[in-house]
């Protein structure tokens, strides 16, 4: 009983993978810093959700329901809620979930000990599956950051950016924003 345990242990040892680094699960939206979350966000409060479509999506998403004509879109884009003008800035950022192969490392290990060959595997000694988010940061004249904990203009902004969201998960072709404005 005690060498079948042991070989059950040495099997899944030896066919696991070790996580290095696990990229966050957001399930709707998250209230963050931006350093806290990505290294390079600047440290004011972002708005952080998951972004499940291609590269640079959101960037065509605003540029087609903004209408700025590739013009300081990922900056100082300007929008109203409630009669207060608003400016949000956004950021693509990639969070890899990167893990180490614990079978491939290991045959490498053994063919390189006992045949003096080069590593076969060692493309695959890592794996890393890239994670998208989209963070955004909202300003105006008079705050600097309007998503801050106590901010006048919190609860004014957190719905407009909820419902910006949504509405960008649910368009497929961009231009119909348009005609939604």
């Amino acid at each position: 009983m005690k060498k079948l345990l042991i070989i059950f242990g040495c099997c899944i040892c030896i066919s696991s993978c070790i996580p290095l680094r696990i990229a966050p699960s957001i399930k709707d939206y998250k209230i963050t810093k931006g350093k806290r979350f990505k290294k390079g966000l600047p440290k004011k409060t972002v708005f952080v959700f998951e972004d499940p479509k291609d590269a640079d999506e959101f960037y065509h998403y605003i540029n087609a329901k903004f209408q700025l004509n590739n013009h300081y879109v990922d900056v100082e884009v300007p929008f109203e809620v409630e009669g207060s003008f608003f400016f949000f800035s956004f950021y693509e950022v990639e969070i890899p979930t990167k893990t180490i192969n614990l079978i491939p490392l290991m045959i490498d290990g053994a063919l390189s000990q006992t045949t003096d060959m080069e590593p076969v595997f060692e493309e695959i000694h890592t794996s890393r599956k890239g994670n998208w988010y989209i963070a955004m940061e909202v300003f105006n004249d008079l705050e600097d950051d309007a998503l801050r904990e106590g901010s006048v203009s919190r609860e004014l902004v957190l719905p407009y950016l909820r419902n910006l969201k949504n509405e960008y998960l649910a368009t497929d072709n961009y231009n119909e924003v348009v005609f939604k404005n």
